[in-house]
C-alpha cells in the first residue's frame, strides 16, 4: 500500500484549521511533513493565549512554512516562523509581499525574503494581489487557503508561467469540495469570501510516491505490480506517471483496486518532456531514462533549485559517480534543463549515493540496485519525510536491504 498524498493531507489541515467546527480526515498522510503540519497547528491553537512570541519550527518541511506564513498572518498574537538550515536558504518574499498587501504584520529575522519570520498576526483586508507564481504553486495555494476567510475574498492574478500548476487546481478542487466556489482562469483564480461546510473526507494514496514503483518496473526484466487504491481521475497531477511511462512499455491498467502495471518491451530511442507542472517526480523519469540508454531532454526544472536540496545539483553529482556527465549545453528555452545523448550508465565499484537530506533522491536512486547489483544509499531515513514504509516495501519485492 503507497503512503496517503502528504499534499492532500497537508491541505486538509489547513482547511480543518480554518473551519468552525472540523470534520474527519481519513487515511491522513503519516510522513514526517504531515505530522509536523498537525503538531505546529496543535501549538498555534495553545499559542494565541501567550503574550510573548511563540516559535514555530518548520524544520525542513516547505508545505508547512508556506501555508502556516498566511495562516498565521490572520491568527492573532507574535509568531516566530522559522526551520532548517536548508529553509532559510528558499526564498518565500513573494508570498510576504502579497500577504503585506493585504494587510499582514511581517517582517524578516535574517536574510531579506527568506525565513526566518515575524509575524504579528491581525484581521486581513481581502481584494486583488498579483503574485508571481514562477517559483513555487504553493505560494499560490496558501493565499487561496485562507481567502474564504478574507472578507470580501481574493482574486489573485497570476503573473509568469505556474510552476506545479496541477498543485493549484488540486487546492481548487479540495476547496471545491468544502463548498467553496471558485472560478479558475488561466491568470486569475477569484475566491468568495464564505463558509468552509464540513465534509468528511479520506485521503487517496499518493501518486508522487508511486514514480518510483514505476521506475523499478521499467528496470525489471518482467513486471505485474499492483498499486493499491490509485485512481486514473485523481485529484494529483502526478497520475500523468501512467502517461510517462506508457512510452516505457509499462501499461497502467485501472481496476477497482487500483492500478496494475505491466511491462512490455516498447522503449524508445530518445524521450523529451516538459516538467513544469510535475516537478516532483522528474528525478525518477530521468534515472528511468539513464538506465534503459535512452537519450534524454527534460526542461522545466526551474523549481528543483529550492526543493530540500537544489535536486538538479544532486542529479548531475550522482550521475558523474556512474560516468554520465549531463550535458551543459541545452537550448535557452529549456535552461535550467538536463539532457544527455546515449546514456550508458557503470560503476566498476559498489556505487553510494549521497542524499542531501532529500528523500526523492534517497527513493530515485534506489531501484538502480537491480541495475548495478547492489547500492549503498547514505542516510536512507530520509525517506520518512513522505514515504515512511518506502525500504519496508522493496524488501517486500524481494530487495535485500541491509
Amino acid at each position: 500500500m503507497l503512503p496517503s498524498s502528504k499534499s492532500i493531507s497537508n491541505r486538509l489541515l489547513m482547511i480543518h484549521a480554518l473551519s468552525r467546527n472540523g470534520f474527519t480526515i481519513n487515511n491522513l498522510s503519516q510522513s514526517d511533513d504531515t505530522i509536523l503540519l498537525q503538531t505546529l497547528l496543535e501549538e498555534i491553537s495553545v499559542g494565541k493565549t501567550r503574550r510573548t512570541a511563540a516559535e514555530l519550527n518548520t524544520a525542513n518541511a516547505g508545505t508547512a512554512m508556506r501555508f502556516l506564513t498566511s495562516y498565521l498572518s490572520m491568527i492573532p498574537g507574535k509568531w516566530i516562523l522559522t526551520g532548517s538550515d536548508r529553509m532559510k536558504q528558499r526564498p518565500i518574499g513573494i508570498l510576504v509581499d502579497a500577504l503585506k498587501g493585504l494587510g499582514a504584520g511581517i517582517d524578516y529575522l535574517g536574510k531579506l525574503g527568506y525565513p526566518p519570520l515575524m509575524i504579528i498576526g491581525r484581521s486581513l483586508r481581502g481584494g486583488v494581489i498579483t503574485v508571481d507564481a514562477g517559483i513555487s504553486s504553493q505560494f499560490i495555494s496558501s493565499l487561496m487557503l485562507i481567502a474564504p476567510c478574507l472578507p470580501g475574498g481574493l482574486s489573485i492574478q497570476i503573473q509568469g508561467q505556474a510552476v506545479s500548476y496541477p498543485y493549484i487546481h488540486m487546492t481548487t478542487r479540495l476547496l471545491n469540495h468544502f463548498g467553496i466556489d471558485i472560478i479558475e482562469k488561466k491568470n486569475n483564480i477569484i475566491i468568495p469570501e464564505s463558509f468552509i461546510k464540513e465534509s468528511d473526507f479520506t485521503v487517496e494514496p499518493d501518486w508522487s510516491a508511486a514514480a518510483f514503483w514505476y521506475e523499478a518496473a521499467v528496470l525489471a526484466d518482467e513486471a505485474d505490480l499492483v498499486m493499491p487504491g490509485l485512481q486514473k481521475n485523481s485529484l494529483q497531477g502526478d497520475s500523468i506517471l501512467a502517461e510517462i511511462f506508457q512510452n516505457f512499455g509499462i501499461t497502467s491498467e485501472f481496476t477497482d483496486a487500483g492500478v496494475r502495471l505491466t511491462k512490455t518491451n516498447k522503449t524508445p530511442d530518445n524521450y523529451y518532456f516538459d516538467f513544469t507542472g510535475f516537478p516532483d517526480i522528474a528525478p525518477a523519469v530521468i534515472t528511468s531514462c539513464a538506465a534503459l540508454g535512452i537519450s534524454g531532454k527534460f526542461a522545466g526544472l526551474k523549481s528543483l533549485r529550492i526543493k530540500e536540496t537544489n535536486r538538479l545539483k544532486a542529479l548531475k553529482n550522482e550521475f558523474a559517480k556512474m560516468d554520465l556527465i549531463l550535458e551543459p549545453d541545452i537550448p535557452a528555452d529549456m535552461k535550467p534543463g538536463i539532457e544527455f545523448r546515449n546514456p550508458q550508465i557503470r560503476s566498476d565499484h559498489e556505487l553510494k549515493i549521497d542524499t542531501y537530506g532529500d528523500h526523492r533522491i534517497a527513493m530515485t536512486f534506489a531501484p538502480l540496485a537491480m541495475k548495478f547489483g547492489s547500492i549503498r544509499i547514505e542516510n536512507p531515513d530520509v525517506v520518512s519525510k513522505s514515504y515512511p514504509q518506502y525500504w519496508e516495501h522493496l524488501a517486500s519485492l524481494g530487495f535485500e536491504i541491509k
